[in-house]
């Protein structure tokens, strides 16, 4: 306990899901959170939100800061940048979770789709990191995570979905490129991504519903993940793209039932893996 103590954690997109599970999980450490999402009253299919988070996060031991941005407005990231400096003083860690998906093939998707897809996922997670970097060029082990697939490039994906396969490798494209970047500011970045689906609210929505849902893992263990990542020496640690599951075996967590929804069921892979 304590170990993030004082460490203040920006997390786009933290109001529910993945982005949540990160939250809570440094906030079990004594974290500042800022929950920078737009989800500021509950949607009946999206259950949570800034709010509802912030509080989750402070009942688990943290700090956390609720602010309403859109990421697609470069003045709303800045000014959520710049109410969590003013809050707790600068930015230790970002994590880029914030994501819209549609997995339409290219005859069947609007360009209004197409563009929400790569104005959250690339653009918005280029231009967060860009804002906080100045902040966190003070920080003593700073990190920046993106939620986003390995740089495999499967046809099979891009085949499928190509337009949702574009911006998520977008985001995974700004690892490559800032992780060698700053490397001499020793700040780390690096991606993260599921080896199975995870229960969400977009999975169960969008993938299949229950049926989906029971062969996934919890939240929880992209939370215990990123953990584990960013608690690593941030000049050491940069570049990586990782996957959950390997995440927990190097760390000697070879069980990891305890995520499963259905341990009885056979876990679903997620996309990109």
């Amino acid at each position: 306990m304590g170990e993030f103590k004082g460490k203040t954690v920006f997390i786009t997109g933290g109001s529910r899901g993945i982005g949540k599970a990160i939250g809570v999980r440094l906030a079990q450490e004594g974290a500042n959170i800022v929950v920078a999402a737009k989800t500021a009253e509950e949607h009946p299919k999206l259950p949570g939100t800034i709010y509802s988070a912030a509080e989750e996060m402070e009942k688990a031991g943290g700090k956390a800061l609720p602010v309403i941005m859109d990421i697609r407005s470069e003045e709303m990231v800045e000014a959520a940048v710049a109410i969590a400096v003013e809050e707790f003083g600068g930015i230790d860690i970002l994590v880029n979770n914030a994501s819209a998906i549609n997995l339409s093939p290219t005859l069947q998707l609007s360009m209004k789709r197409y563009d929400l897809m790569h104005q959250v996922n690339t653009r918005g997670t280029f231009m967060t990191s860009q804002k906080c970097i100045p902040y966190l060029k003070n920080a003593d082990n700073p990190h920046i995570l993106n939620l986003s697939p390995p740089l495999n490039m499967e046809p099979r994906w891009f085949g499928t979905f190509p337009a949702y396969s574009i911006a998520k490798y977008g985001m995974s494209m700004c690892v490559l490129g800032m992780a060698e970047e700053f490397k001499g500011d020793g700040i780390a970045v690096n991606a993260l991504w599921p080896r199975t689906t995870i229960a969400t609210a977009a999975v169960q929505n969008l993938l299949g519903g229950d049926q989906i849902i029971s062969q996934s893992r919890t939240p929880e263990i992209m939370g215990d993940a990123a953990y584990y990542i960013l608690r690593r020496n941030s000049k050491e640690c940069t570049g990586n793209f990782f996957i959950d599951d390997e995440v927990m075996n190097s760390e000697g967590f070879t069980d990891l039932s305890k995520y499963a929804i259905n341990p009885d069921k056979e876990l679903m892979p997620d996309f990109f893996v």
